[in-house]
């Protein structure tokens, strides 16, 4: 009887620790298949984006930056007139990469090197807010070429790892922080998605859903593609979302 009872349980079906055990390797390897797939699609659409709107983009951006560049430079500079048009060519020169889908590290601190110079020869003391005002906007077009993936910041790995709190809580814990939020962000992993179909999958209306989505605009993770148009993820909006999703993934295996 017992040589019976020992032979059934070698021959017969694993126990539950190893069916727990398989089906967590089987749970592990249709997260990667997805999170490769949603990476795949995302990328398409990035790239599609970048070849359909780039001069769009491109143009809005000279025009916000010219209107904000007007708009902070000193007022009582006999120069100011002058110093707008320089600063508006470099900004234009500079926005040229967005149509042309890629930029190095190398390219963007020649930009950076070429203020310096120009600032060094600026004439008065007032010539620094004009310049902080134009460096400002430059990295913010270097902002937004990281976003749509046409540039990819060189992060220097021999250098502590220094964490700006209130920029993390700020930039990506408060905007996910909020269940409409995070399902805007997850639904535009697969596509982009107009107003009306945010709406839909939130449950949120006008101005309401025009609030989340603005929070989640600012910190940088979804864009909308032109005026009125549809809305879709950014590379860092899909780093984020991602990441949150293997954290969860690995917090379930705890």
């Amino acid at each position: 009887m017992d040589i019976d009872i020992m032979e059934t349980t070698q021959d017969g079906p694993p126990d539950i620790s190893e069916l727990k055990d398989e089906i967590s390797e089987l749970r592990t390897e249709l997260r990667r298949f997805i999170t490769n797939s949603g990476r795949q699609h995302t990328d398409l659409i990035l790239n599609k984006l970048k070849a359909d709107y780039a001069d769009l983009f491109r143009e809005q951006h000279v025009k916000t930056a010219g209107s904000d560049l007007f708009a902070h430079m000193v007022d009582s500079c006999s120069m100011r007139d002058k110093c707008y048009e320089v600063f508006m060519d470099f900004l234009r020169k500079t926005s040229r990469h967005i149509e042309d889908g890629s930029v190095s590290e190398e390219i963007i601190n020649s930009y950076r090197d070429d203020l310096k110079t120009l600032r060094s020869k600026g004439p008065s003391d007032k010539c620094g807010t004009c310049f902080s005002e134009v460096g400002r906007l430059f990295e913010k077009q270097v902002d937004l070429m990281e976003s749509l993936g046409i540039y990819n910041r060189v992060k220097d790995e021999d250098k502590t790892l220094e964490i700006d709190d209130a920029k993390v809580v700020r930039d990506i814990l408060e905007p996910l922080a909020n269940i409409q939020r995070f399902q805007i962000l997850k639904s535009l992993t697969t596509q982009r998605r107009t107003f009306s179909e945010i709406s839909h999958i939130t449950g949120l209306r006008g101005g309401n859903l025009l609030f989340h989505i603005k929070k989640l605009a600012d910190s940088e993770m979804i864009l909308q593609m032109h005026e009125r148009g549809d809305y879709m993820i950014t590379k860092k909006g899909y780093k984020t979302i991602n990441s949150v999703l293997e954290l969860s993934g690995q917090l379930d295996q705890i």
